[in-house]
């Protein structure tokens, strides 16, 4: 069993598998539901603010979030943490498999690099960096200026 190194991940709801809620469980991390905590229809806009209030590392496979610059800022100014799946096609248990294989790497680049980040995970376990918190920070700044 890997060790959960009090790092919570949110399972964003587009994830949509028991597969990887339970297979993460089963193996000791701790991990929070979108729906326990949100309404099904919840924009990402909505969502992320609470979950960085609450500190939790977010799990996804929605890849407009980085593409897209209102929900880039609000990951940033929501100090968000997250990791998105570089493949879009998989089944449950294929991004299961790949969350498992990754998690002590993302624990590690959770604690090695601050919020907010955006980071990709590959099919291999690799885990990458996409948007830093420079690169998100600087974005806000011109945003907002």
């Amino acid at each position: 069993m890997i060790q959960p190194q009090s790092v919570t991940f949110f399972v964003d709801r587009c994830l949509g598998s028991k597969c990887i809620v339970e297979t993460l469980q089963r193996a000791g991390i701790n991990i929070e539901i979108h729906d326990k905590h949100f309404d099904k229809g919840a924009q990402d806009v909505d969502w992320l603010p609470e979950v960085g209030k609450r500190g939790w590392v977010v799990l996804t496979k929605d890849a407009n979030i980085g593409k897209h610059t209102l929900e880039r800022i609000a990951v940033t100014r929501a100090n968000i943490k997250m990791f998105a799946l570089a493949s879009q096609n998989l089944s449950g248990g294929d991004m299961a498999a790949i969350f498992l294989k990754a998690i002590v790497s993302m624990q590690e680049f959770v604690r090695e690099h601050p919020a907010p980040f955006i980071a990709k995970i590959y099919r291999d376990g690799k885990v990458s960096m996409w948007k830093d918190n420079q690169m998100l920070l600087e974005e806000l700044k011109r945003y907002l200026s």
